[in-house]
Order: C-alpha cells, then sequence, then structure tokens
C-alpha cells in the first residue's frame, strides 16, 4: 500500500515502536545474562549440551541469513547449528510445494506461507506435527500470550483441536478499526456545520459542500465525498464505511454473526436500504463518480494538487492516501478529522473490525527429532519476549535500531516510553543491514509490545501521524459489533476448492451489483428481486454452510 501504510501499516500493521531496557550491553549480546536468559524460557538446564543441526527454510533476502546478527546469536543462545534452505520471495509458495511434493523437505518451516487449509491438510497427513505438547511444556511466553489473547489461541486451533503453525502475531491498532472516514474540518467551519453524528447530517453537510463553495474560489468545483476500489486503497470504498450505519459490512466476506450463527448480510432489507442511501448521495453529485474506478495515485492528485483544495470527505482507513501526513510544511493535512460510525435511520450505529494477526510464520515437520522440535519451539518462544521480538525486528545493537527512551519520550498512549527510535545512527545507503530478521519468523508484535515505544504527541505533525491513526482508532471502539467473523476461520480442507471458487463469485457478484445499484443503473425497485434471485446460482446456502462450519471446532 502506499508510503503512508508502510510507514503505519508496517512499523505499524504494523504500527510503530519497539525495544527493551538492558539489551544493549555486551554481556546481554552474548547471551550471559541470567535474569534476560530465564525470561526467555530457556536456562542453563535446558540448553542442550551438544549442538543441534536443524534445517530452516525461508525466503531469501537481501543480506545472508547465516551471517546474520540475530541468527548468530540464536544459535549461540540455544547451541543450533541453522541450515538454511531459502528461496526467492515471489516464489516461495511454489518451491514450498515442490519440497513437499518430494518429500525432501525440511524440519522446519520458518516462512512458509500456510493458509488455515495448508495446515490442517498436512496437519492430517501427518507432515506437520501437532505443537500444543510442545508449547505447554517449551514456550511459557507464547503461552502466556494466548491465555492473555483467547481469540489468538482460538485462531490457532484447527477443528480437531490441534495447532500446526506458530503465528508472528501483529497488533496494528489501527487496522483494528481501519473502515474509517475522514473530513474537512476547514470546510465544516466554513459552511458553518459540525462534524456529522447521523446520515441525515452527513447528508446536509455534503450537499453543503456541493452548494456553498466552501473552497472560496467561486468556482463549482468541490468533491463532497471521494473513495476509490478497495484494492487500490484501503477501504476506500464508499460502503466501506456508510454501510454499517444500515447493517454491518465487514466489507470483505459480507458475513454477520449472531450467537455463534452466521449469516450473510448483502442480500438483507437493511442492505438494500444502505444502497439506497449512496444512490442518493450519488444521484445529487455527493459522491465522486470517480470513486469506483480510480487509483491511489489519482486519489493522491487529488489531495495534494495545487491550488484550491477540492476534496471535503473520503472513506478510507489512512488519511495518508489522500493528503501529505508527513510534510510538516504542509498544512492541508492538519484541516482534516475523523467522523465515528454515524447512526443510521434505524438507529445501527456499527464500526467494520477485523482482529486477527500475520500469517502463520513457523511450522515444524514431521523430520524434526525430538531435540530439534524443543529448539525449534524454544527459538520461537524466545521471540515473544521482550527482549527476543526487540532483538529480532529491530536488531541487537542499541543505537542502531532502537534506543533507550529518554524520560520525556512518551508512547501513543501518552505515557512514558521504554524504546524510540529517535537519535539513530545514520544508516549507510550502500550497506545493507543484516542484524535483523525482521518481519521474519513468529513474534510478539502485540499491541503492548508497540506501546513500549516513543512517538510525537502531536497527532498533526508528521512525526506523530500514528498517534493520530491511534487517536482516531478509539472512537470507533465504542461501536464494535457484538460478534464478527473471525478471520482467521479454518475452512476444512475438504471445502477449500470449492470456497475458492463461491468466495470469488459471490464477492465479485455483490460487488458489481452495488456499483449498478448506486450509480443507477439498475434499479432498486425494479431490480432488487432479481438481484437476490442471482444467487440462487451463486450456491450462497453452501457458501454460509462452510463458513459456518469453519468456526465450530470438533
Amino acid at each position: 500500500m502506499k508510503k503512508s501504510i508502510w510507514v503505519s501499516l508496517m512499523l505499524v500493521m504494523i504500527i510503530s515502536s519497539f525495544v527493551l531496557s538492558a539489551c544493549g550491553s555486551q554481556e546481554n549480546n552474548n547471551g550471559s545474562n541470567s535474569a534476560n536468559t530465564e525470561a526467555s524460557g530457556t536456562n542453563a538446564a535446558d540448553k542442550p549440551a551438544k549442538t543441534i543441526n536443524i534445517g530452516f527454510f525461508a525466503p531469501q533476502g537481501k543480506a545472508p541469513l547465516e551471517d546474520n546478527d540475530y541468527t548468530k546469536y540464536i544459535e549461540q543462545k540455544f547451541n543450533v547449528n541453522i541450515k538454511w534452505d531459502l528461496a526467492p520471495t515471489d516464489a516461495l509458495v511454489d518451491r514450498r510445494q515442490l519440497l513437499l511434493a518430494s518429500g525432501d523437505y525440511p524440519e522446519v518451516f520458518l516462512e512458509g506461507k500456510f493458509t488455515n487449509s495448508d495446515l490442517m491438510t498436512y496437519g492430517k497427513q501427518g507432515v506437520l506435527v501437532p505443537l500444543n505438547d510442545l508449547i505447554d511444556k517449551y514456550a511459557p511466553n507464547l503461552k502466556k500470550m494466548m491465555d492473555e489473547k483467547p481469540y489468538l489461541k482460538e485462531a490457532m486451533t484447527a477443528p480437531d483441536g490441534n495447532i500446526y503453525g506458530i503465528p508472528r502475531f501483529n497488533e496494528c491498532y489501527h487496522c483494528t478499526f481501519s473502515q474509517k472516514y475522514w473530513i474537512n474540518q476547514e470546510w465544516l467551519d466554513k459552511v458553518g456545520l459540525k462534524v456529522p453524528t447521523t446520515t441525515d447530517e452527513l447528508y446536509t453537510v455534503l450537499k453543503a459542500f456541493k452548494t456553498q463553495d466552501p473552497n472560496g474560489n467561486g468556482k463549482a468545483d468541490e468533491i463532497p465525498l471521494t473513495g476509490a476500489p478497495n484494492k487500490y486503497v484501503w477501504n476506500g470504498n464508499i460502503d466501506s464505511f456508510l454501510m454499517n450505519s444500515f447493517i454491518y459490512n465487514d466489507n470483505d466476506k459480507y458475513l454477520t454473526i449472531a450467537d455463534g450463527k452466521v449469516d450473510f448480510a448483502a442480500n438483507k432489507p437493511e442492505w438494500k436500504e444502505g444502497l439506497a442511501y449512496m444512490h442518493k448521495l450519488y444521484s445529487e453529485g455527493l459522491i465522486d463518480k470517480a470513486s469506483f474506478t480510480q487509483n491511489d495515485q489519482a486519489v493522491a492528485q487529488l489531495g495534494n494538487r495545487e491550488g484550491d483544495e477540492v476534496v471535503g470527505s473520503i472513506t478510507t482507513a489512512l488519511l495518508s492516501y489522500l493528503v501529505d501526513t508527513y510534510d510538516d510544511t504542509k498544512p492541508r493535512a492538519k484541516h482534516w478529522v475523523i467522523v465515528p460510525p454515524l447512526k443510521g435511520p434505524e438507529g445501527v450505529q456499527l464500526a467494520g473490525m477485523s482482529q486477527g494477526f500475520g500469517e502463520f510464520a513457523m511450522a515444524i515437520t514431521n523430520k524434526a527429532s525430538e531435540e530439534q522440535q524443543i529448539a525449534a519451539i524454544k527459538i520461537a518462544d524466545y521471540a515473544f519476549t521482550e527482549e527476543g521480538a526487540l532483538y529480532s525486528e529491530y536488531g541487537l545493537k542499541e543505537g542502531i535500531g532502537w534506543n533507550k527512551a529518554k524520560a520525556d519520550e512518551k508512547n501513543i498512549e501518552g505515557q512514558p516510553a521504554k524504546y524510540s527510535f529517535a537519535n539513530l545512527a545514520k544508516a549507510d545507503p550502500n550497506v545493507v543491514r543484516n542484524d535483523s530478521w525482521s518481519l521474519l519468523g513468529p513474534k510478539d508484535l502485540s499491541k503492548s509490545f508497540r506501546d513500549l515505544f516513543a512517538t510525537a504527541q502531536d497527532p498533526l505533525t508528521g512525526a506523530g501521524y500514528e498517534k493520530r491513526l491511534a487517536d482516531a482508532t478509539s472512537t470507533y471502539a465504542p461501536y464494535a459489533p457484538k460478534e464478527s467473523y473471525p478471520s482467521s476461520a479454518f475452512v476444512r480442507p475438504e471445502d477449500t476448492d470449492t470456497m475458492a471458487q463461491l468466495a470469488t463469485s459471490i464477492k465479485d457478484y455483490v460487488q458489481s451489483n452495488m456499483a449498478q445499484f448506486i450509480i443507477g443503473d439498475k434499479n432498486l425497485d425494479k431490480d432488487w428481486d432479481s438481484y437476490l434471485k442471482g444467487f440462487d446460482g451463486l450456491n450462497l446456502p453452501q457458501y454460509i454452510k462452510i463458513y459456518q462450519l469453519a468456526i465450530e471446532k470438533n
């Protein structure tokens, strides 16, 4: 996604910040600090007397992993010798499949891009070993995280009760409620209106934006509301935010859930009402016609164009798609504020949410001996300690990838920070850093870990953009649905091929018809019944049933 997402989404989704005290000493870097060793779940008695050779499959980076500082540190700490089997990132899955098909695969997939269905398939075949007992005995930090985050344990556990993979637990706070809506406060002031709280108030605001010349140039060039397809701009599609004032819209599978029962949203009368509202906005010129086709570059050109500002509001997770939020010399980004979920005509007021984790980063195969399995699970568990997460993600050396925070530095919640990214040694652009695993392997990138890091406290500055996103997210949290479908639910292996076909055809059908109803190419009064009948040929009941079975543990 753009620079904006990957200063916020990759550092943060990534959200921003991380590291640990007393990590930078030479004694600690040599792994001889007894307190930190015990905290990692590994003590002198656990460390194997002889070196254990173990194979790891991983993507090929710009620098050799065998020479990586964190690799060497892990090898010394756990008395292992890692033999790397590397593949280009864009060929990782193909290479993985070839290895599995040949039977000549390594003891550990550090990064295999396994889907939930993959884990179940190879788990049932005995290729991937269940990790439940290993976690109970040798991974106290991961186990503690699973106890503290019940949804994590639920997401890791396959329907047969086994755990076949360990995730990179990446809690991006502003990603949890990413179906956001931003509005131009300067324009609101010009037309004498407040941030809308209902769909009716939004209509009034957008109408004023269109008719009252809020940019003051005497031209009817204002675009009250713009957006873009989700594939170009994260949650940039118009319905992503607005539909949640009528019925819950997850902006992906179009599923609702109540008391554990799965249902479908996009064929309900409330969905029709949401489409009617959006059609009204579009028919009166309040929604940008380009919203259904433009890409991220076109959105940025609209927001950052020279001269008069022309955009009044936008649906997107990240304001930085529209305006430059990092350059403090450009004041336009300061004009924008978040709009909390709007109350619809029937009182519906929901925030689209997603809760999950990064992909399953590690899986252990049946090639691994008991000693190798224990070593692998301990290496994974260490990265769920504060020190391990810090070293794994940012490197071992203070001053290079992280610093201890100064007394006046605060985290995203305004509390004293422990670590900071400020005043780091300037990197040589001609030298590739090779001191951490970065986004490689399982680890703790939870919100509590991220909150150890300092960020600028003024949300309207470039340095404080992450705080701005977090503050905006806080306004959405009270409107979370009571239940939402877990994005990491395991679809049964026998349903994988069927679901792949159903999900694509149903999603395409919903989205194409949605655009036609909003634009007016289809009439809601005349064509709604035909739209509903179209689901008969798409096997919607089977779609719902498969997702229902996916959340029912055997």
